[in-house]
């Protein structure tokens, strides 16, 4: 798990089949400073989070497939939760 901040979405008009109905953020990595970590990483979410939100977000593959409810998804990053203020 990592945190991160929404910093846009994005639309595809052919994506893959287990991505229908799912929403896609563009989420910037956050390091321990609360800084910019590496580049911003697509990524689906199901919160509805907003743009400037901080998110928390997995890269576990297993997590991934679970949420999505599908195998054969490609899916790398998912939001998981908001962290607490």
């Amino acid at each position: 798990m990592q945190l991160g901040r929404v910093v846009g979405t994005a639309t595809a008009t052919v994506k893959h089949d287990t991505l229908a109905g799912w929403r896609l953020v563009l989420i910037q990595m956050l390091d321990a400073a609360g800084g910019a970590d590496g580049d911003p990483q697509l990524g689906i979410d199901s919160l509805g989070s907003s743009r400037g939100e901080t998110v928390i977000v997995t890269s576990d593959g297993n997590a991934v497939r679970e949420i999505v409810g599908q195998e054969t998804c490609p899916v790398r990053w998912a939001v998981i939760g908001l962290p607490d203020e």
